[in-house]
């Protein structure tokens, strides 16, 4: 079984590192692809947006004829975050167009991170403090797990100096490169059957059952 795993930037690449290993337990192969951003489904299928950019979304339909004509590829497991979207309506929309590309891999699976991918990181609060033992408490229990909120800004009042405010104005590329540590550092502590995120746990799910689909065979 190998799988290919598409996420939209490399905070999100940084935490599947971390943690897709403990879910497969090395029975599937993989690789995991971050983008750029994760942009907007085109509205003709037959074309896609400008490969450089990156933008995950922009380049789906190319993205699944690719794995679609290249042998050996059995799963594409595709997570982006929710934002603001409605879930169930954003959902089909992906589906739609998965269903509506040809050729595609056997199975092409979505999975969303409520609101942001930081929500998987503030559903292991134990990795969390274990990660960042001075982050301040008080700010990760104002958290409703898998909710609207501004996730990334919360978790970073929670562990940053100076919280959300200075690290936004540091820039785009710090806020990104301060994402990705954060992954990867509360990752290495991540227990993947101990998580408060109903989305992460969709996530794990669908890995665990592609494994569990290696072992069955």
């Amino acid at each position: 079984m190998h799988v290919e795993f598409l996420v939209e930037d490399r905070s999100g690449a940084a935490l599947l590192e971390q943690v897709v290993p403990k879910i497969a337990q090395e029975r599937i192969t993989y690789r995991i692809h971050p983008y750029k951003g994760v942009g907007h489904l085109p509205k003709d299928l037959a074309k896609s947006g400008d490969p450089a950019k990156r933008m995950l979304l922009n380049e789906l339909p190319r993205l699944i004829r690719g794995f679609g004509s290249t042998p050996g590829i059995d799963a594409v497991v595709i997570v982006v975050d929710s934002d603001a979207r409605p879930c169930s309506a954003f959902l089909t929309e992906l589906k739609s167009v998965a269903a509506r590309t040809k050729p595609s891999p056997p199975l092409v699976v979505f999975r969303l991170a409520i609101e942001e991918i930081e929500a998987w990181l503030l559903g292991d609060r134990q990795a969390l403090l274990s990660a960042y033992p001075h982050a301040r408490k008080a700010v990760i229990q104002r958290y409703e797990q898998d909710s609207i909120c501004g996730t990334w800004e919360l978790l970073a009042d929670a562990i940053h100096p100076g919280g959300s405010r200075k690290l936004a104005a540091a820039g785009y590329h710090e806020t990104g490169f301060m994402k990705s540590e954060w992954a990867r550092s509360i990752g290495e502590h991540f227990d993947v059957q101990n998580n408060a995120s109903p989305s992460f746990r969709k996530f794990r799910d669908t890995v665990a059952s592609l494994a569990a689909e290696v072992s069955e065979s």
